[in-house]
């Protein structure tokens, strides 16, 4: 169901404009300002068609998605894919090559069996004692082999492809473009927790964002981050969990081990480019853990909060526009970025 709001502002040209939708099991949103001469109809309309475009060729729950059919199909056999796929298996390759393995989509058949994917339920032979397919991934690169220019991808090897870490985000930079596409020059899209933010209000400031706290039992706000050009994403073990055996088993697989992780990092919330590219490097550093995690996000110079559970306490790992702040009120404006520049 599409819900549509219209607010007309006091002195100004512009309308303020709200649209939401489902998609992907949750909601999107988006936020824009623009002239009241805009078909809003048109606009809204291809915002739900984007993100559902998305859905229909990223999804592991739909069995005719392009990600599904491609997880059906024998090895050495090529399987036409959408462009928007393609192009997205190849940036998630590179990401698992630069976090070492910390981020790999090859763990589908890891989700399946905690019961985090389409199968219904945990598999009987799991328990956090005894644990089924305790193996690491390979690289994706050795599995996949991707044509971006004939949109076309075949497996090398047996996996199962699961792009819950980093689909999502792509979808927020898809409503984005919708409304860029429209000279829509100031806009706030989000699905769930990931987010994307261009320009600002009339008034000059820039878009506040809430960052959630890793609550398991309620949504509560931990701080606030002011955002304009930029996108952000947060993926933690709050959201998704199962108990097995009397412990709290996260969603979030260590493709390192096979298993379900558990390092005791409770949310990363990332500032990056793209907002495909903060919900990626979001999941990397949860996996890669406290320290590493916040290693990698120095060397890469990624704005990263890590947030730790110290028993029923929680901890801030800050790194870059983060460091030394609490989850308080945190100010980020950037500049638009360099079109030139690689995402």
């Amino acid at each position: 169901m599409l819900k549509t709001s219209i607010e007309r502002l006091k002195d100004t040209e512009l309308k303020l404009y709200r649209v939401s939708g489902e998609t992907m099991g949750t909601r999107y949103t988006a936020t824009f300002y623009a002239s009241p001469h805009i078909d809003d109809r048109e606009v809204t309309a291809r915002l739900a068609a984007a993100v559902g475009a998305v859905d229909d060729q990223m999804s592991s729950w739909k069995d005719n998605s392009d990600l599904s059919r491609l997880n059906r199909a024998s090895q050495d056999c090529w399987v036409p894919v959408s462009g928007n796929l393609a192009a997205l298996l190849m940036r998630a390759q590179q990401i698992g090559r630069e976090t070492h393995n910390a981020f790999n989509i090859g763990v589908g058949d890891l989700v399946n069996q905690w019961g985090f994917g389409p199968s219904s339920g945990v598999s009987s032979h799991l328990s956090t004692g005894n644990c089924l397919g305790t193996a690491s991934r390979r690289p994706v690169d050795d599995l996949i082999e991707v044509d971006e220019h004939r949109c076309r991808v075949r497996k090398r090897g047996p996996t199962v492809l699961d792009l819950c870490g980093i689909a999502k985000g792509f979808g927020v930079d898809e409503l984005g473009r919708v409304l860029s596409d429209y000279g829509i020059s100031a806009w706030l899209v989000g699905i769930d927790g990931e987010v994307c933010a261009h320009g600002g209000k009339p008034d000059g400031s820039p878009w506040s964002i809430a960052l959630e706290a890793p609550d398991y039992d309620q949504r509560a706000t931990m701080g606030v981050i002011e955002l304009t050009d930029a996108a952000i994403a947060t993926s933690g073990d709050y959201r998704r969990w199962t108990e097995i055996d009397g412990a709290r088993i996260s969603h979030t697989m260590d493709p390192r081990t096979g298993t379900p992780l558990a390092n005791g990092v409770a949310s990363v919330t990332v500032v990056a480019r793209t907002c495909a590219d903060a919900d990626a490097y979001a999941t990397a550093l949860m996996v890669l853990g406290e320290h590493a995690g916040r290693d990698y996000a120095q060397q890469r110079g990624l704005d990263a909060l890590l947030v730790v559970r110290d028993g029923e306490a929680l901890r801030t790992v800050g790194v870059g526009c983060f460091t030394d702040v609490q989850p308080a009120r945190v100010s980020l404006v950037r500049s638009a970025p360099d079109s030139s520049q690689p995402q």
